[in-house]
């Protein structure tokens, strides 16, 4: 078993992942954001509250987006395919599905390769420095927000969020 914390003799590398809070509850949150997407019928990937204020699609695909950029930041490069404005361009259930899965999956796959030393390397966001680890946790924060918000949309739409089914 690898530990969090290391002693001043030992030699970073790669994390043990499942050992550290980070992966279960990225795996918690992919988990519920895909499920939830799933069980949401297509036509309620237009549906929004409100004019002027994100549609089911629009806020997956805002995930997605803030994923690779969130990322980016760390150091692996934003796919040349994910650009500004796909939110609003993107909006067939399983064309966003996709590009959830991939950036849930490019979140997980980064933070496997990233060694305890790697976490607190200093990057630069906007007009503010972080760490590697700040960035993931902002990631978390991230798409977990917006979890929330998707759930109320599902709500709103007559949707239940699967893992309610089973309570």
């Amino acid at each position: 078993m690898t530990f969090l914390f290391q002693t001043k003799d030992s030699k970073p590398g790669p994390l043990a992942l499942e050992c550290l809070p980070f992966a279960g509850e990225w795996k918690h949150v992919s988990r519920q954001l895909l499920d939830l997407a799933e069980a949401t019928p297509a036509d309620k990937f237009s549906w929004r509250p409100a004019p002027g204020v994100r549609s089911t699609s629009e806020v997956y695909m805002h995930i997605a987006l803030a994923n690779f950029y969130l990322l980016s930041v760390t150091g692996p490069k934003m796919p040349a395919d994910m650009k500004e404005g796909m939110d609003k361009s993107v909006t067939a259930k399983a064309d966003v599905i996709a590009r959830l899965k991939r950036s849930l999956d490019a979140v997980k796959e980064a933070h496997a390769g990233v060694s305890a030393k790697d976490l607190e390397r200093k990057v630069h966001i906007a007009d503010r420095d972080a760490t590697v680890d700040g960035m993931y946790l902002r990631i978390i924060v991230h798409a977990n927000e917006h979890m929330g918000q998707l759930v109320a949309y599902a709500r709103m739409t007559g949707v239940t969020p699967p893992w309610s089914k089973k309570e």
